[in-house]
Parts: C-alpha cells; structure tokens; sequence
C-alpha cells in the first residue's frame, strides 16, 4: 500500500532530533482549501504514553470483558450519533467521496464494534484441547489468549478511519493498551478517532492518539518498548519495520498492500462483472490496497466486456463532492498522482493504449485524475508490475483461464483476487489457485468490510491477519495450561529415581501403543503395569 509513501503534507523534513513545533496543516485534497491543523507531538511523547499504558493496562485486562465490550458500544453508539459529520471529515480530509465515506468507513465501523464486541468472548474464550493419547489423557491442556501488553499501530490515509478503527477494537477488547499513530496526512480524521473513543471514558492512558511525522514513528514505537506494532501501508517500509522490529524480537503485523487481479471467466455476467470492475478498480480513486488493478478477460468474452466496461468510465462523474452527485473524487496526495500518472506513461510507452477515460475537473486546485482503462498491457510494464494505487486498470486478453492463473500469479504480491462466473465450484477451484489472502466470487474489494473475515495476504503483501477471530488471535498470545487430574498421583512414571525396570516399561508403552502384533502389544502392557503402581506411591523413609 503506497498510502505510507507519500509525504504530502507532513513535517518530515523537520530533524528527527529536534520536531518541529508546527501544527501539522490538514487540506482538502479535492479544493486546496485549508481545513485544520493537528497538534505535532514529540518523539519523547512515545516512551511516555507507553509508561502509561503499562501502567494502566493490567487493571483494564482485569476487568470483566463484558465491561470492555460495554465501552466499545458506546464508541459505535458515538459514530452513529454523528456520522454525518464523521463522513464528512473524511471527505475533506482524505478527497474521496462522502457516500463512499460512509459506506466504507463510518458503516464499516459501526458493524465492527458491534461484531467484536458481540463475538469476542467466543474469541477470546479458553479453547480445551482433546488429548493426544489415551495413556496420557489425565493431562488435560487448553490454551488460553493474554494479551501482549501494549500496541503500536501505524494506520495509512486511504481509509484513514475504518482500518485503524478496527485494530483499535480488537487490541482494547483483547485486554491491550493500544497507541495510534495515525497518517500525516489525514490528521483530522485521525483526530476524529480520538474523539470516539474518548466517548466510551477509557482508562487514561489506556488508549493514546499521537502525531508523529511518518519518517521516524516507527522507530520511535519500536524503541519505546511496545509489546507488538501493527503497520499498515507500503512494502519497502513494512521490511525496514520488520528489520528494526527484529533488534528486540517484537512481533509484527503487516499489510503491505497489493496489485491485485480480477480473472473475468467465458460464463460470466458481464453486466455484473464491468459493474465489479468500475467499483473495485474507481473506488476511492482508486486508492485501495484491495482494489482491482489488473483483469485477465478470457477471449471469448474480451470484446464484449471491454465495451460495457469502457461505456461505464466514460460515464463517470470526478470532481469535489459538492452536492453528493459525483461518483470519484481527488486523490489524496500529490505523491500518488505522479505515479499514477508514470505508471500510465510508462504503459503507452511500451505499447498500451488509453481505451477509455472519464472525465476529469480542470481550472481546479484538486488533485484529480480521471478514471482510465488500457489495454494491449503486458508484465513488461509498470503498471502490471507495481501497485498503482490509482484509477486506472489494465485489461488482457488470455486464452484461458489457466493462463490468467499464472499471469494472477506472476507478482510479488498478494492481497486480493476476484474470479467471476456463473459457475460458483468452478470459479473456486480457480480462486483456489491464485496466491492471495482474500478471494472473492462475482464481487471485489468488500471484504475488508466483512467483520468476520481475516484481512491480510501473501507473499509480499504482508505478514498476520487482521479482523475476525484470526485478528483476535494476532492481538494476543497464546498460552497453553496442563492439569493432571489423576488423582493420587504422586509421580510420573518417568520420574527419578531411574533404573533398567523404568526404561523397560517405558519401552513397553511403545510396543504397546504402536507394536504389530498381539502378542508385542501383550508384552508392552505387561511391561507397563510393572512401573505404572510408582505413579502413586511416596519415596521410602
């Protein structure tokens, strides 16, 4: 995800020694309009905020997690109460649409909250595990999850409220002290979030919002002595964050973004899969880790899927959400659009052609690109290869779906993927092939979305799972407790003191369990029964 690339925005030129005091200044992307500032924190706030949440977070981890979940509701009960307003600071300060917004960020949210907290006990509950023989079976064992302590996350601006959110959750349910930081440059949304969860009267300390200019926040939480980091947003700084993570040993969970492929099969509904296509590959400007960015059309279907797919660009509408009627807004930062913009060059310089395009705004400070499909695109080019992070998709023509299989597959990375057919058993014995960590069937780039799903992917899109109970899982640690419940027990039969009898009859439990034939197994029982009475008695006087 290059959504920690960009610097647009930010104080990151200021010393890492010595931050500038400045105000972090947050615009609008889609106006160049000025529309607040956040207060810029020091790299000596980190070390503090963790002491206090060291301090404070056993006490929370103690409490009954129906108390927890009690708090998380009245974040969620906070966003619905003001979710216009939530929606549009996002718009604002991120330069997508307000529908889009709201659809996949404040309503994600809420079902989030409501979803962990109404699913967390089963999450976090003690799992018994069935013994694994039955001479053994007086150990009873069950695993256990405890919290890691205190988390750092990282969180990027393409969905600057919902994938920080959901982390939050999880990591404060899971009994967690958590410390975001979130993105330079959708610092009011950032701020936002803090308000919400002051709505739920938290421990202080428990939660802890920071600025802190992206070039050294990683750093700063790595040397502050978190428990876990959670970093969301581009591959070259997700390795130099497992890097410097790996000094101390500190876990760490990565979603690194993809370039991810929709496979368009000969029996699929066109009208459903263009629909797909402009969704998955326009939404938010295309600035979605999950979202579409290359489709391998099967030949007997290229042409007429490439038409309805080109009538639809050409007929979107890209400008400032003014009035609610304009499907794509800007792109966030002046960073992105360049690339976008190479990616596209690079193409046509290879041989690619502009297919279609939407319109675009133009005599505007906003920071739009209109909506493009290319064709006649190879694995040559840039824009096949790398993430694009923009509105703009590539289209090929394959002549069968084995061969979109290995072009899906020829990537370092791997988020998400999308098969579309009419054929569901079909269409998941080919999903089954592509290496991602999310595929979908006749749809795309909602399961981030899906509460319930685990969100995370292969190769170099990232490392753990976020979301549902796998994400549960990454937040805490699991501990495994083994009781013996034999009672009378006084020792093992493998205790001291040792001589040739116990080995013997230690032996005589492997002829026993696994010897091939009666009389073997016979043997070893007879063998066994000589040292199993030791089990209960006391050493002599």
């Amino acid at each position: 995800m290059n959504a920690a690339v960009s610097i647009h925005r930010t104080n990151d030129d200021a010393s890492r020694s010595r931050p500038s005091p400045e105000p972090t200044p947050c615009y609008n992307p889609a106006t160049g309009e000025l529309v607040g500032v956040s207060p810029l924190d020091g790299v000596e706030t980190v070390a503090a905020a963790v002491k206090r949440g060291r301090a404070v977070q056993p006490a929370w981890a103690a409490l009954p997690l129906a108390d927890r979940c009690k708090a998380i509701l009245k974040v969620r009960d906070y966003i619905v109460a003001h979710a216009d307003e939530i929606a549009d600071t996002i718009s604002k300060d991120n330069g997508k649409t307000r529908v889009d917004a709201m659809a996949t960020e404040v309503l994600a949210s809420a079902m989030a909250a409501s979803y962990y907290a109404a699913n967390a006990e089963r999450f976090l509950a003690p799992k018994r595990l069935k013994p694994g023989n039955l001479l053994l079976a007086n150990k009873i064992s069950k695993i256990v999850r405890v919290p890691f302590g205190v988390i750092g996350i990282i969180s990027p601006w393409n969905y600057p409220f919902a994938i920080p959110f959901s982390e939050v959750v999880m990591g404060l349910l899971s009994g967690n002290a958590v410390i975001l930081k979130a993105a330079s440059q959708t610092q009011l949304v950032g701020r936002m979030l803090e308000r919400c969860f002051q709505a739920a009267d938290l421990p202080e300390g428990i939660f802890t919002y920071l600025n802190l200019p992206g070039r050294y926040a990683g750093d700063a939480l790595l040397e502050s002595g978190i428990n876990k980091m959670f970093f969301t947003g581009s591959v070259p700084i997700g390795k130099k964050l497992m890097a410097k993570a790996a000094e101390t040993l500190t876990p760490v969970s990565l979603e690194l973004g993809g370039n991810d492929p929709m496979l368009v099969c000969p029996d699929a509904d066109l009208e459903r899969a263009s629909n797909g296509a402009l969704w998955a590959g326009m939404q938010n400007a295309g600035q979605s880790c999950g979202g579409v960015e290359r489709i391998y059309v099967h030949k007997d279907v290229y042409e007429p899927f490439l038409a309805l797919l080109a009538k639809k660009v050409r007929a979107l509408r890209v400008g400032p959400d003014e009035d609610f009627n304009v499907d794509m807004g800007a792109m966030t930062t002046t960073t992105q659009v360049d690339t976008v913009r190479y990616h596209i060059d690079d193409a046509v310089a290879k041989g690619a052609r502009v297919y279609a395009q939407s319109s675009c705004p133009k005599d505007t400070r906003g920071y739009f690109l209109p909506a493009t499909v290319l064709v006649d695109v190879d694995h040559t080019m840039a824009v096949m290869r790398e993430e694009s992070f923009g509105p703009v998709v590539g289209v090929m023509k394959v002549e069968s779906m084995e061969e979109a299989i290995q072009l899906a597959n020829d990537s370092n990375l791997g988020l998400t993927a999308s098969i579309w057919s009419r054929n569901w058993r079909e269409a998941e014995r080919i999903g089954r092939c592509v290496h991602a960590g999310a595929v979908t069937i006749n749809d795309h780039l909602m399961t981030h979305g899906l509460a319930e799903t685990p969100w995370g992917g292969f190769k170099e899109s990232g490392v753990g799972r976020t979301h549902g109970e796998l994400g549960f899982d990454e937040m805490t640690e699991a501990q495994v407790v083994v009781q013996d419940f034999l009672p009378g027990v006084k020792r093992n039969m493998w205790w001291y003191p040792h001589s040739r009898d116990i080995y013997v009859g230690i032996r005589g439990i492997l002829e026993l369990l696994y010897g091939t034939g009666v009389k073997q197994r016979f043997g070893g029982l007879l063998q066994l029964m000589k040292i199993f009475p030791r089990t209960f008695t006391t050493d002599p006087a």
